[in-house]
């Protein structure tokens, strides 16, 4: 990374205790003018960023569940009629194989999946999957005692409330006024280094506006899983008649600033539309020769998100796109499990119902996504990330589970230091050390640290780290050790 010396001391000022979302922008402002006019040569490699948002709060209190006699007992007890069976849990090992030792953590717990989740215990075991355990939104660090004192600055606000935890946990400052997210602030940071010849944007967008790519300078470019999003079919993307008239009357002579500008931004959408559908039509199932993956995309909103984003990873290169970093967002929902969370059919060792065929579809499509990676020669150099709201409680509420906080989170790809586990499971046990009150755990590692290390592989260097995440000096470490 370029600069070093010189963002120094722009680093330092954003690292200070007092330093507000807007002190943020500014930094970030600073840093990629200077970045403009001073970048050394871009970065040779290709890197990307996968956001795998499950909106409405993952209960992954049953996505990794301990399989030790102890730790599990404690589970079953708690969990009431949301607990898995431990016959049915697929437990994590040291190895692709099922006679491969099973794992164990430093804390002396075996781990297991969901049941639906056999391709991610396939992943796990080739060392391209690894767990994050108890992660949250959080201020600073904090014991159940001062939770429970309630200290000004000590919780996040809004706890428990799906659209503020979904704005903390994208932006990674909970205590200022929502500004940008914070894969927004590293495109804002590295674009102009990274991809100084890029035809589209650094942040694309498979569903919709998101705050995670909210940036200062860099814009999300929003893209359907068919390809660009057009204003109106033919009239913005092809060579018809409507969209020839179009370009005619978008090139003629304008000395109205506002008029002109809207040209140029309307005609810079036009070609970016016809530059994307153009480029990914080689990888078109439909073509002529149709492009086959090797492992078929589940055909849920899901695999069809992933599959679009596989296809603007192979486009990736100075032919098409000529872009060397990239962040991509995609979402799925339903994950507001209050009822009908989990039924268990003991015949057939499995689970069924919401939760069940939430994560069989997160599991299959994960899966096909890492194998599309492979089959393009992208592995190494594209990792995805699981994020949500919140977890959900402990304890059932009779059908499902309620709101919680701290839960655990996947991060895929072929640099993940893989095979094992991070974090720290929460005690086991209402009113223990890790919980609110209520079943609701309180989070041992935080956004910012997760994220961090994230954009720590992604090329942010220490020295810019705290102009990104401005509170991750709060905590022991911003390098959790999951990427390589």
């Amino acid at each position: 990374m370029p600069n070093i010396l010189t963002r120094r001391s722009f680093a330092g000022r954003a690292a200070c205790a007092g330093l507000g979302a807007a002190a943020v922008t500014s930094t970030i402002r600073d840093l990629r003018l200077i970045g403009s006019a001073l970048a050394a040569d871009p970065p040779t490699d290709y890197k990307a960023l996968v956001c795998l948002f499950l909106s409405g709060g993952n209960d992954s209190n049953n996505w990794i569940v301990p399989t030790d006699t102890t730790t599990y007992n404690q589970y079953a007890a708690i969990r009431g009629n949301l607990a898995l069976p431990s016959t049915s849990l697929l437990t994590l090992r040291t190895g692709p194989n099922a006679g491969d030792a099973e794992y164990q953590d430093a804390d002396g717990h075996g781990h297991g999946f969901h049941p639906a989740c056999t391709k991610m215990q396939t992943l796990f075991g080739e060392g391209k999957l690894v767990p994050v355990l108890n992660v949250g939104t959080l201020v600073r660090p904090i014991t159940r005692a001062e939770y429970l004192a309630n200290a000004t600055g000590t919780r996040p606000p809004q706890l428990f409330s799906h659209s503020d935890q979904v704005t903390q946990w994208q932006t990674s400052i909970p205590d200022q006024p929502p500004a940008t997210g914070w894969g927004g602030r590293v495109a804002d940071l590295l674009d102009t280094w990274a991809n100084p010849n890029g035809k589209i944007s650094m942040s694309v967008s498979l569903n919709g506006a998101n705050t995670l790519e909210v940036g200062n300078l860099i814009s999300q470019y929003h893209v359907s899983t068919t390809g660009a999003v057009t204003l109106s079919g033919d009239l913005m993307t092809g060579t018809g008649t409507r969209v020839r008239a179009l370009r005619e009357i978008l090139a003629l002579s304008n000395t109205n600033l506002q008029r002109r500008s809207y040209a140029e931004v309307v005609d810079r959408a036009i070609a970016t539309g016809d530059l994307l559908n153009t480029s990914i039509a080689a990888t078109s199932e439909t073509g002529s020769p149709p492009w086959v993956w090797d492992t078929p995309f589940p055909t849920s909103g899901l695999g069809n998100q992933l599959k679009m984003i596989a296809r603007l990873i192979q486009a990736r290169g100075p032919a098409a796109f000529n872009m060397r970093r990239q962040i991509f967002f995609c979402s799925v929902g339903g994950y507001d499990t209050h009822t009908s969370q989990v039924t268990f059919a003991p015949n057939l060792n499995t689970t069924t119902g919401t939760h069940a065929n939430l994560l069989r579809d997160v599991s299959e499509c994960m899966f096909a996504f890492q194998r599309a990676m492979e089959q393009i020669g992208a592995s190494q150099s594209v990792t995805t990330f699981t994020s949500s709201d919140f977890n959900r409680t402990f304890p059932t509420n009779s059908q499902g589970s309620d709101h919680g906080w701290g839960g655990h989170h996947m991060i895929m790809g072929g640099a993940v230091n893989g095979r094992r586990t991070y974090g720290h499971l929460p005690v086991f046990a209402i009113n223990g050390p890790n919980d609110t009150s209520t079943g609701r755990w309180i989070p041992t590692l935080a956004v910012d640290q997760f994220s961090a290390t994230l954009a720590r592989w992604f090329g942010v260097t220490a020295t810019d780290m705290p102009s990104i995440f401005p509170n991750v000096g709060r905590f022991a470490t911003s390098d959790l050790g999951f990427m390589t």
